[in-house]
């Protein structure tokens, strides 16, 4: 019985695990913490594999007791222990400049307030309807368009500055 359980959990997580692991990075802001957010959501559902196993979409089960561990880690707030963002490179190549979007991309993230940016990610990054988004973060389907509004509107700021300027002086001279 248990190795049973214990095969259908791994194959869960051999199915699963990346597309979690890219999720609890990007609502993190973290390589580090979302390592440590999926493996703690893990322990969960392997602790409770027979409601997971039994839920009608394990992997939607699965994102929403990782969305709950980290908005429990938020309210906490007791562990002020942050891991380096980067080590100095070493390296030789032109790896900065193929990953140069995707860095700019998960540093304006992490400007945005840790609900707007679950909002966002949930929404974009997952691709889940308003309604499944709303579900995952316990709250209204208006609250989620306005948390992906403002997280979008912050987002071209960040990513584009010149245009954001550009219109803020266009607009400011007619």
């Amino acid at each position: 019985m248990i190795d049973q359980k214990d095969d259908e959990f791994t194959d869960f997580v051999a199915a699963h695990g990346a597309q979690l692991l890219r999720t609890a990075c990007l609502v993190t802001g973290d390589s580090h913490l979302g390592e440590d957010l999926v493996q703690t959501t893990l322990t969960k559902a392997y602790g409770a594999w027979a409601k997971v196993r039994g839920a009608d979409h394990p992997v939607a089960y699965v994102r929403r007791l990782m969305i709950n561990t980290h908005l429990s880690w938020l309210r906490r707030l007791t562990n002020t222990e942050r891991p380096l963002e980067r080590f100095p490179d070493a390296g030789t190549g032109d790896h900065q400049s193929a990953h140069a979007e995707t860095d700019e991309m998960r540093q304006a993230l992490l400007q945005l307030s840790p609900r707007v940016r679950t909002a966002v990610v949930l929404r974009y990054f997952e691709d889940l309807s308003e309604a499944d988004t709303a579900a995952l973060m316990g709250c209204s389907r208006s609250t989620v368009n306005n948390h992906v509004t403002r997280g979008l509107s912050a987002l071209r700021a960040l990513m584009n500055p010149a245009v954001d300027n550009l219109s803020q002086t266009t607009g400011s001279t007619r």
